[in-house]
């Protein structure tokens, strides 16, 4: 809803007098500069930026010689001085205020450019120490930001390069700023120190010794951009934040609500295989429908593709390998709605390219290891944890049962416990030979799971004689590892702490299954 100007705020438009500029982002700072020169705005400038605009000839006074008084404290203080924050705040609409910066010999300033010291990429950096975070929380350029901000009736605020192309076209144009514009970009000012204030907090939150919740946390992003719709056609979505650093969509109509929904799902279990063989996985509705992985990217598809062959129409499918043209028709046989993978060959996205609706996406950054964490609302707030990045190699395993895993039965064993993980619960995963055989999911009992795992595989011609079995959660009663040894399983992965435990052991054991405890759960709700 748009906000109604008071009748106490002058909505004219404002020429651009005086201008103080102080960038740490130098981008764009030098045109800007020139521009407001030409038009006769006097310039005023701090530090790196004074300089840069002296350099490029263009008339400007320091910072200093407005206040009276040097910068000092390493440059900690350069504009925290009533002769700055008097002319920023200053009504100049209500003469009160213009009498007393007369008396106190205070100029007015109608143009305030600051970005902020680069904070959040700072703190991204692995090696950067508690002390060095520090020295990149800015301190006088928020005050200015908020102060500009807060008096946009009378002063504009500039605080993104991406800013000053349509301010200089509208000075250039009208010799002044609007009213509109100016709210405007008030707005964006006060998002800007929101954003700037909730990296630092949610930072020091993080920094707190024995507790691994902090006692408040804080969430912000940008648009990126809106969305056609939400999960269905009445409801209105948006996209927040920067996805555009983890993947490049680079054929095809924008994503859907939906369709990140998927692609987030789906590279989230590659990156579980991201230094495995190649390693191909169907998606349908944030589910795997079938995983397969080879000594070729191509068979792995075919694998995968094998495991169901039904679900994969209109899915998505990912790679851990570059997608080559042989592998590119194999999945274009059917139609696939999204593809994945780290790069294209040339004949394969010629190949793909073919088909307009399709969208093809390029993996920029792996999931690997992921520390972020995820808020789902729900009534009255949001539920708020770290990522599931907990992986299992098998390089320790604890064997429960009488007889241990073959070395074949191990690597299947490892292979259907990364699948597990990204299946909703109840989940139950068959494989063998580095395929899925039958995937149970969200299922209201690990049985009824385990029996749809074992209908999907009988329905696509599988032999489950010799596959293994993984369970995301342990399984609290012994029929059910019963019912696999029927079904043809050697082979268990499971978290264990049942209180029941040892009576599932003891019926692997009757059955001469061979039965590893992992530890670790993995519900996916």
């Amino acid at each position: 809803m748009a906000l109604k100007p008071l009748s106490t705020l002058p909505t004219h438009a404002l020429p651009i007098k005086r201008a103080l500029l102080s960038v740490s982002d130098k981008t764009g700072i030098i045109e800007l500069a020139k521009a407001l020169s030409e038009n006769g705005t006097e310039l005023i400038s701090t530090g790196g930026t004074a300089a840069a605009i002296k350099q490029a000839g263009i008339p400007v006074k320091d910072v200093s010689e407005i206040t009276g008084f040097p910068e000092c404290l390493d440059g900690r203080v350069k504009t925290l001085h009533p002769m700055v924050h008097g002319g920023i705040l200053a009504r100049t609409s209500h003469q009160p205020d213009m009498d007393e910066l007369a008396t106190l010999g205070i100029t007015p300033i109608e143009l305030v450019v600051v970005n902020l010291y680069p904070f959040k990429s700072t703190i991204e950096k692995p090696e950067t120490t508690l002390a060095t975070a520090v020295e990149f929380i800015d301190i006088g350029g928020p005050t200015m930001v908020r102060a500009s901000a807060k008096n946009f009736a009378h002063v504009c605020i500039l605080t993104n390069p991406s800013q000053y192309a349509n301010f200089i076209s509208e000075l250039n144009d009208t010799k002044s700023i609007s009213y509109e514009t100016r709210l405007e970009l008030g707005r964006a000012a006060f998002n800007h120190t929101a954003a700037y204030d909730s990296d630092i907090a949610n930072y020091l939150n993080g920094l707190k010794s024995g507790e691994e919740m902090p006692d408040s946390v804080y969430v912000h992003g940008d648009k990126a951009h809106d969305l056609r719709y939400g999960e269905n056609p009445h409801q209105k979505a948006g996209i927040y934040g920067n996805p555009s650093s983890y993947i490049n969509c680079f054929h095809g109509k924008e994503l859907s609500y939906n369709n990140y929904l998927d692609v987030d799902a789906a590279l989230r279990l590659i990156s579980d295989f991201e230094n495995a063989e190649p390693t191909v996985a169907i998606f349908k509705h944030t589910v795997p429908c079938g995983v397969g992985t080879a000594s070729s990217l191509l068979t792995a598809y075919e694998r995968a593709f094998s495991a169901d062959k039904v679900s994969p129409f209109g899915g998505i499918v990912i790679t851990n390998k570059p997608l080559d043209l042989v592998t590119a028709q194999a999945i274009d046989k059917i139609f696939t709605e999204i593809i994945i993978a780290p790069e294209f060959s040339a004949d394969a996205e010629e190949l793909l390219k073919k088909k307009a609706n399709r969208r093809l996406i390029i993996q920029l950054r792996s999931l690997k290891g992921d520390k972020s964490v995820q808020f789902k609302s729900i009534f009255g707030g949001v539920l708020y944890q770290q990522a599931d990045s907990v992986s299992y190699s098998g390089d320790d395993i604890k064997v429960v049962t009488k007889r241990k895993p073959t070395e074949k039965e191990l690597a299947d064993l490892v292979f259907a416990w990364k699948v597990c993980k990204h299946v909703k619960s109840n989940a139950i995963v068959y494989a063998k030979d580095g395929v899925t055989s039958g995937i149970g999911t969200g299922q209201t009992s690990r049985v009824d799971s385990s029996e749809q795992a074992i209908s999907k595989a009988g329905k696509e011609g599988h032999d489950l004689i010799g596959s293994v079995i993984a369970s995301d959660a342990f399984f609290p009663f012994s029929d059910g590892v019963e019912a696999a040894a029927k079904a043809g399983v050697t082979a268990v992965i499971q978290p264990g702490g049942s209180i029941r435990d040892e009576e599932v052991i003891a019926m692997a054991d009757k059955y001469n299954l061979a039965m590893i405890f992992t530890g670790v759960r993995h519900f996916r709700h």
